[in-house]
């Protein structure tokens, strides 16, 4: 059923409330976020090629994930996938940047200042951040994994398997900023 644009929402966060409990915390050696929030929106900690040496080491560098020890039977089979998708807080992100509506994206003002919703900014109204990471082995209630982009100490939301087959392949759009951004981290770790 369709709802209305000014139809009020059935969930009232006033009365309904949401509660998420991290499932786990992120341990690596990253200290500092790529991307920081400024009162103006995003900023790029240090110069381009700064960025594309982190990322790069991002990209091969092992991350440790460690669940809940109470929830240890949760990663029961996890090891039949080579990618999963992990989602995480933001929670470096200062609560007054969560109110930003625009940014430019990756904090360069050549690109167009767009909403928020746009982008993979970690400046957003929840700061939930998702990327999908090499499994790399487990060892009791850790995953060590690569590719992860969070900071250390992030709570870990949630992690599901990555199945290609169940995201879109094909006729997928993005924008034209998007598709350079792309290109350009393609040139530093293609896929």
């Amino acid at each position: 059923m369709k709802q209305s644009q000014n139809e009020p929402c059935s969930f009232d966060p006033e009365t309904d409330g949401m509660m998420l409990r991290p499932v786990g915390i992120i341990r690596n050696k990253i200290e500092n976020p790529i991307l920081a929030a400024v009162d103006d929106g995003i900023r790029l900690q240090g110069e381009m090629e700064e960025t594309r040496t982190r990322i790069r080491e991002m990209h091969q560098d092992i991350s440790r994930i460690v669940v809940n020890e109470d929830l240890i039977h949760i990663l029961d089979g996890i090891e039949d996938f080579s990618h999963l998708v992990v989602l995480y807080w933001a929670h470096r992100v200062p609560e007054k940047n969560r109110l930003l509506k625009k940014v430019h994206p990756m904090g360069r003002p050549e690109l167009p200042l767009v909403g928020i919703f746009c982008t993979c900014s970690p400046v957003r109204p929840n700061p939930v951040l998702m990327t999908v990471v090499r499994l790399c082995g487990r060892e009791g209630n850790v995953l060590e994994v690569s590719g992860l982009d969070a900071v250390n100490g992030s709570p870990v939301i949630d992690i599901k398997p990555y199945v290609k087959t169940l995201y879109p392949q094909g006729d997928v759009l993005i924008s034209a900023w998007m598709q350079q951004i792309v290109d350009e981290m393609e040139e530093i770790e293609p896929r």
